[in-house]
């Protein structure tokens, strides 16, 4: 029996390293009306761009990012497991005392630079199995569409009550990512089972409260939100609950029990950890000038918090760890260049002398 396109496609796909595959069609995503809900609320925060007129029409509609859509692929990118990768290895991560902690997705290469290569290369893979050139469209968070929506509609999981796509054989540490089509494939039956149960252990974990009842969340309190996409002031409210975090957050898939049963311990070799990723040393990082951070993370996803916005996360990490050796390297910082990371330097050297006292 001939192994039918869309099987040959899934095979391919994972021989790209995606774990998790699957086809849906091109039809309005079925939780929109939420979505729009969210952005009324102004649980956006600062990023605009969720809200902008036509990207709001694209997300209600594919269609309208491809005409002639029939199909959408949704791949999932393991990344490692943050409880279980270990540094260890590399480096003692309690060597200087003084440590950062940086969201898993981002110990590695840049991922819009390893999709780049991926996601083309399946492109061409079903063109050449059908012997045609096929109008597409690939993204990996950079498109207007739900993501999580088509994942589920294409049976990747479910959505789960800290917002993250969980697969029930993987757990959620994926890095999601879309190919649209104007051809018709077969899809994939919906995830429709919800398998968070009474379980409330990301809700309870998230020390900003940021995850909301209805299976959203506030950006506005969000950690990674706080310290990657905002590119203004930390809300004094909020530093304290950052803790030593300086990008992103792995808190609430942590405490989820499908990540502590069921997701494995490495993922794509293009996102491996690299030396000082896990736990940076925040005494060698508030020194960084603008050169130095651009050279150290150029193909990293850390660029996108900027400089400044990186200076001003380790100043609110160091503040919080407290200690002399933080307050040393807080004073040695205290004249930096960029206004914003002096305010957070300020506002953390106070916070240790008072504790001092």
């Amino acid at each position: 029996m001939t192994e039918s396109l869309e099987s040959q496609i899934k095979e391919q796909a994972r021989q790209l390293g995606f774990t998790l595959v699957g086809i849906t069609t091109a039809e309005p995503p079925p939780h929109f009306p939420a979505y729009e809900h969210w952005l009324e609320m102004g649980r956006q925060a600062s990023m605009d761009y969720l809200s902008e007129a036509r990207a709001r029409a694209r997300r209600a509609d594919p269609k309208l990012i491809l005409p002639g859509c029939q199909s959408i692929i949704v791949l999932g990118l393991r990344y490692a497991n943050p409880e279980l990768a270990s540094e260890g290895d590399q480096e003692d991560p309690m060597a200087a005392q003084v440590n950062g902690r940086v969201a898993a997705y981002a110990w590695g290469k840049d991922y819009h630079l390893v999709m780049r290569e991926k996601l083309p290369a399946l492109v061409n893979f079903i063109e050449g199995q059908t012997g045609q050139i096929i109008p597409s469209r690939w993204y990996t968070d950079t498109g207007p569409l739900l993501e999580r929506d088509l994942a589920m509609r294409a049976g990747l999981g479910w959505i789960g009550k800290n917002t993250c796509l969980i697969n029930p054989r993987h757990g959620s540490y994926f890095l999601l990512a879309e190919i649209l089509l104007a051809y018709p494939l077969e899809p994939d039956p919906p995830f429709e089972t919800d398998r968070c149960g009474t379980c409330t252990r990301c809700v309870d974990a998230c020390p900003t409260h940021c995850i909301l009842p209805d299976r959203t969340l506030d950006a506005r309190r969000c950690i990674s939100y706080l310290t990657i996409e905002n590119k203004a002031e930390i809300p004094a409210d909020l530093r304290p609950a950052i803790g030593n975090w300086v990008f992103g957050c792995d808190i609430c898939q942590t405490a989820c029990p499908w990540n502590q049963r069921f997701a494995a311990r490495g993922g794509d070799p293009s996102l491996a950890p690299r030396p000082g990723r896990l736990h940076p040393d925040l005494t060698l990082e508030m020194a960084l000038s603008p050169k130095e951070f651009n050279k150290k993370y150029k193909d990293s996803p850390l660029k996108r918090a900027k400089r400044r916005g990186y200076l001003r996360n380790i100043a609110v990490a160091l503040g919080n760890l407290g200690g002399g050796k933080s307050l040393s390297v807080l004073e040695a910082s205290s004249q930096d260049e960029e206004p914003l990371v002096r305010e957070h330097i300020a506002w953390a050297v106070n916070k240790i002398r008072k504790k001092k006292k």
